[in-house]
């Protein structure tokens, strides 16, 4: 907390410290703790929920509470760097139908060591699985000072700022989104197609620290499957079609009604994702394209003495693999081997 914290309001110019909502999660074992320490922020209120909400629709609830002109969204674990403020603020000012992020820099979770996220300025962008990935600013992008904000058509993850109107008009977050998982671009697609902008600030730095593990129980792996395909079924078009190529087991899943957020991406007029695709990831397919040839084989690995299969752990590049037990349809447990030529 006294990484948080203390940070997000002594490394902002006076005049622009933010009120800070510190939503904790329903952890019940900081309750007294948690009031003695920030008794000593005026500019701290500590919200409270009565159970376990999840990060979107606790998000939701913070937004929904604060009345300052610009809100920012910022993980509990991350520390934010000297001036990380003004430049996203800036941007907003210059365009209020704009989403700002800055730069995510790295937190060892060991010794806490701060160290530059590899590559430094990328733009943000997926595969076809909905996996995040970094690609880099094409020529025709790249800014004469390196400093200058640049576009980006998906943000990480939860650490950016937004007008609060704005964000309001573009519906929030969907709140049919469960626990955590693709609301990254369900803002990052709404805001492109319905009017507004994305940047990332290289002048604006938060590190981020990057667990080993989720200190708290989560519903089954079908609620990050389940948000993909809604945000796939709402923004995504005939595009969704390819996500489901190489996620079959996606198909089957129930969505639950999307009825509104279909009525809103009307109601704001927003723009196909054919559209985002030609002209705001136009570069995307260059590095991660939508048709590739069909895999040789397709399924699970199992040892069948043990009764195990061979599991990626949330499915990340380069993450170790294991064995754990056989769930049907379990998509981190589902593998590809592609064609050899």
């Amino acid at each position: 907390l006294q990484v948080v914290c203390q940070p997000v309001l002594l490394l902002a110019p006076p005049g622009l410290a933010p009120l800070t909502l510190f939503l904790p999660f329903f952890l019940e074992h900081l309750k007294e703790k948690l009031e003695e320490y920030m008794v000593r922020f005026a500019k701290v209120r500590i919200v409270r929920t009565k159970k376990r909400e999840g990060l979107i629709r606790t998000r939701l609830l913070g937004a929904s509470l604060a009345r300052g002109e610009v809100l920012t969204f910022l993980d509990s674990h991350c520390e934010v760097n000297v001036n990380w403020l003004p430049p996203l603020l800036n941007q907003i000012a210059l365009n209020h139908k704009t989403i700002v992020c800055p730069m995510i820099d790295v937190i060892d979770h060991n010794h806490f060591g701060y160290e530059a996220q590899a590559g430094d300025a990328m733009r943000g962008a997926f595969d076809w699985e909905m996996y995040y990935k970094r690609i880099p600013i094409p020529p025709e992008l790249q800014r004469a000072d390196p400093s200058d904000p640049f576009e980006s058509p998906v943000m990480a993850g939860g650490l950016f700022a937004v007008n609060r109107k704005w964000f309001w008009e573009l519906g929030g977050y969907d709140p049919g989104l469960e626990i955590w998982g693709g609301e990254q671009y369900e803002i990052s697609f709404k805001v492109w197609m319905c009017g507004g902008g994305m940047f990332d600030v290289p002048c604006s730095r938060v590190g981020h620290i990057y667990r080993k593990y989720v200190p708290y129980k989560v519903p089954s792996g079908t609620s990050l499957a389940r948000n993909l395909k809604r945000v796939a079924e709402t923004w995504m078009d005939e595009f969704a079609e390819y996500i489901y190529q190489r996620r079959p087991e996606y198909r089957h899943l129930s969505t639950g009604d999307i009825s509104a957020q279909k009525e809103l991406r009307k109601h704001l007029k927003c723009k196909d994702f054919k559209w985002f695709m030609a002209a705001v990831a136009w570069d995307v397919p260059k590095y991660y394209p939508p048709v590739e040839p069909p895999p040789a084989a397709w399924g699970e690995i199992r040892n069948v003495a043990a009764n195990l299969c061979v599991d990626s752990k949330h499915g990340a590049t380069g993450t170790e693999l294991r064995l754990d037990i056989c769930v049907k349809d379990g998509s981190e447990r589902t593998w590809s081997h592609e064609q050899v030529l």
